[in-house]
């Protein structure tokens, strides 16, 4: 999901109304989808930065090695 400057203005407008004067059953559903998905846009950006980088899950393990093996190996 691409985040837009459409949806951060939602998001935002949204949270000065709920400070301002409280939000509505549907508005607080609203929000909450919405920042489900920025939340969602943010960490696929990472995930994009770190491949970018030349780190992704398929290329590391737990400890951090970097190794393609499974989790029970030994150093």
């Amino acid at each position: 999901m691409t985040i837009t400057k459409e949806l951060v203005g939602r998001i935002n407008a949204l949270a000065r109304k709920q400070r301002s004067e409280g939000l509505t059953e549907d508005e607080k559903k609203e929000q909450q989808k919405l920042r489900q998905i920025y939340l969602k846009g943010i960490r696929q950006q990472v995930i994009n930065q770190l491949e970018l980088a030349g780190i992704s899950k398929k290329n590391s393990c737990s400890c951090g090695c970097r190794h393609n093996h499974d989790d029970n190996h030994k150093h």
